[in-house]
C-alpha cells in the first residue's frame, strides 16, 4: 500500500506540475490580427491566411489564377501589398474578368507581383525608410519596377504605383510565417 501511494502521489505531483508549467508557459501564444473577419494567424503563411477573409476573395482567385499560390506559400519572406474586394471593384469595369484570361496570364502575373517586394517589412520599417529617403521611400517590387511609399498624416502610409495611382494602407502589419501582409484599398498598376 505504502508503494502504491507513493507512487500516486509522484503521478498526482507530475501531473500538478505539468498542468501548472502549461499555464504558466504556454507553448505559443498567437497574436493576431483580423482581416475580413478571419484571423489571421502569424503561424501561417500569406496563402493559408489569405483564403480565409471574406475581403480577398478576388485577389486569392487572381493569385490561383495565375499560379502563384506555391510562391507565396513557399519561405519567403515576402511583403505584400493586398487589394481587397472593393479595391478591385474600383478598377474599370471588366478588367478584372478579362485580367483572369488564360490569354492574359502574363499581364496578371505582372499586376500581382507589382503588389509584393522580396523581405518582411513592417509598418515601421517603411516609415523609416520613408524618413531615410527624405519623405519618398523607392521599393523594388518582385514584378521589376518601383512603388513609392510615402507619409500620409503622421501615422498612415500610402503606396503611389508606376502610373501616380496612390494606394492607403488600411490595415498594416499582419504578420505571417513567410512575410507580411499590408491591406491597401486601391489595386497598384504596373507601368
Amino acid at each position: 500500500m505504502n508503494r502504491r501511494n507513493s507512487l500516486c502521489a509522484g503521478l498526482l505531483a507530475a501531473v500538478v506540475a505539468s498542468g501548472a508549467a502549461s499555464f504558466a508557459a504556454p507553448s505559443f501564444a498567437e497574436m493576431t490580427v483580423m482581416v475580413g473577419g478571419a484571423p489571421m494567424y502569424p503561424s501561417k503563411n500569406i496563402v493559408q491566411n489569405a483564403v480565409n477573409s471574406k475581403d480577398h476573395t478576388t485577389l486569392v482567385a487572381a493569385v490561383k489564377a495565375a499560379g502563384l499560390v506555391d510562391t507565396l506559400a513557399g519561405p519567403g519572406p515576402f511583403t505584400v501589398f493586398a487589394p481587397t474586394n472593393e479595391a478591385f471593384a474600383i478598377l474599370p469595369k471588366g478588367t478584372v474578368e478579362t485580367l483572369l484570361k488564360p490569354e492574359n496570364h502574363d499581364k496578371l502575373v505582372a499586376v500581382l507581383t507589382y503588389h509584393v517586394v522580396a523581405g518582411r517589412m513592417s509598418a515601421q520599417d517603411l516609415a523609416d525608410k520613408v524618413d531615410q529617403g527624405g519623405g519618398k521611400a523607392m521599393l523594388k517590387t518582385v514584378e521589376g519596377e518601383d512603388l513609392i511609399v510615402q507619409r500620409r498624416g503622421r501615422s498612415h502610409l500610402a503606396v503611389t504605383d508606376a502610373k501616380g495611382d496612390t494606394a492607403e494602407i488600411t490595415i498594416p502589419n499582419v504578420f505571417q510565417s513567410n512575410g507580411v501582409i499590408h491591406v491597401i484599398n486601391k489595386v497598384l498598376i504596373p507601368g
